[in-house]
């Protein structure tokens, strides 16, 4: 099956930094909904357009077409009595103005009065080496694309 709007696409995958440093990979696949649901880089999801199983590639992405810049107001610090009492370094906050969109946020510091976040992707400002390998293609279900991203094996459940 050739890749088009409206497939579900299964791809091993490897992120390495500009000096060829692993940064991510796929372990051992993710699947996302072809077609422009925002599942992947758009940069990717244009690569991989009318190819089927098996085609690989390597793509370079610039800040912009991978995480976006770095976005000060990202950074925040907040009364601590807003977390709870185990917060802790590292530990992760889904939060964000309202009618904005959501963020995810790292807790980078705590102190007895505040915590600080940090809601910018640990990647973002870098450019990125993006390979990846076709390891299945299949049409989206009705659902699937109603919802907008895939569903079951490596993809969302409800």
């Amino acid at each position: 099956m050739i890749i088009a709007k409206n497939s579900v696409v299964t791809l091993a995958f490897a992120i390495r930094d500009e000096q060829g440093t692993l940064l991510e990979e796929s372990d051992p696949t993710i699947s996302y909904l072809h077609g422009g649901y925002d599942g992947i880089f758009p940069l990717v999801e244009e690569a991989l357009e009318g190819q089927k199983e098996g085609y690989s590639c390597s793509l370079t992405l610039s800040p912009e077409e991978a995480f976006g810049e770095y976005d000060p107001s990202l950074k925040r610090t907040e009364p601590r009595s807003l977390f709870p009492p185990q917060v802790k370094v590292g530990m992760q906050f889904e939060g964000g103005e309202d009618g904005q969109e959501s963020h995810l946020f790292v807790v980078t510091e705590v102190t007895e009065e505040s915590v600080s976040v940090d809601g910018n992707h640990p990647l973002v400002g870098k450019t990125l080496l993006f390979e990846c390998t076709v390891e299945g293609v299949r049409r989206a279900t009705e659902e699937e694309m109603h919802h907008g991203h895939v569903h079951g094996e490596h993809g969302h459940t409800h």
